[in-house]
């Protein structure tokens, strides 16, 4: 089953201020922890969109769901597509959106979905099954400068040259097709004393291969601005992130729509013509109680941040 605690939840759903009558979309349906409690806050009149692209997730979502029939709808797709989503669906605009960008419990747990370097499975990583290219496939064409690039900018790992390194060495013998595979050359690449004291040595190389196979940055940069169009007056997006990386996108665009404003600081007034969307609620981001960390270790690094469309347009 599709398992997944939802992280740092009623703070979400607090951020969206929810109307019974208005239209919310879920952008990382998951499991639907979140989009249960919307749906639960929601009247007859009120609408929510689910959009995911892992089968899986679809599935247990629809099942998790199934007691709000008129209000949900389910699609399968990625949060990237959400205005086309949204058109297809005959709306213009929504009263609020969330993200959710961390792996599901489920995807990581379940060990033949290839996320995991705790098993030795297949190395896979797709978030959505329908993508041809696996993780096996980056793995084994990348050059030993794209490899490096990768895990140095999506794993912020130290030892990406010497990772790339082993890695180009050890398909050279043979194709690596396994996490456990993956994992030893991860290791052998890393100092051992370095092994010892921190966290696994493959996490940061792991993550860097999913996110450049699931284009997880880059998706999550080029709708930032696209959702916060589809929003009405007062409307808000609100994004739990669980990395630096993603937080510093968010973080960005978030501040680039509050304040666009490109003049130089030396002029008096503004020439560049360039309006405010909007204001970002969480001047810090909300991050998750004790309790809830200690409940959910993965909730940890969860940041949420929140940005409120102008009320006046």
């Amino acid at each position: 089953m599709f398992e997944h605690k939802s992280v740092l939840l009623h703070e979400t759903i607090d951020s969206l201020n929810i109307k019974a009558d208005g239209i919310y979309v879920d952008g990382t349906l998951g499991g639907g922890g979140h989009a249960f409690e919307v749906c639960r806050r929601l009247g007859d009149g009120g609408k929510l969109i689910g959009i995911d692209q892992d089968g899986d997730a679809i599935a247990a979502a629809t099942e998790r769901l199934k007691e709000f029939p008129g209000r949900t709808v389910i699609v399968r797709n990625n949060y990237e597509n959400i205005a086309e989503v949204l058109r297809d669906l005959g709306i213009e605009k929504v009263d609020g959106i969330y993200l959710d960008l961390g792996v599901s419990s489920y995807q990581l747990d379940t060990a033949e979905r290839g996320f995991t370097y705790r098993e030795d499975v297949p190395l896979d990583m797709r978030m959505d099954q329908r993508n041809p290219r696996t993780a096996a496939d980056i793995v084994n064409t990348y050059s030993e400068s794209e490899l490096y690039r990768m895990i140095r900018d999506y794993g912020e790992d130290r030892f990406a040259k010497n990772i790339a390194k082993h890695i180009v060495k050890a398909r050279e013998k043979k194709p690596i097709e396994t996490t456990g595979e993956l994992t030893e050359i991860i290791k052998a690449a890393i100092p051992a004393k370095i092994r010892a004291t921190g966290g696994h040595p493959a996490k940061q190389t792991f993550q860097a291969i999913r996110i450049e196979l699931n284009r997880e940055l880059d998706v999550l940069n080029r709708s930032i601005d696209r959702m916060i169009g589809l929003l009405n007056p007062g409307g808000r997006l609100s994004i739990i992130t669980f990395h630096s990386l993603e937080d510093r996108i968010v973080k960005t665009r978030f501040k680039t729509n509050e304040n666009p404003c490109t003049c130089p600081p030396d002029f008096p007034v503004c020439v560049c013509g360039k309006k405010s969307r909007g204001r970002v609620i969480t001047r810090k981001p909300i991050l998750p109680s004790e309790e809830e960390i200690q409940e959910n270790s993965r909730s940890k690094s969860a940041k949420l941040r929140v940005f409120e469309r102008n009320g006046n347009e």
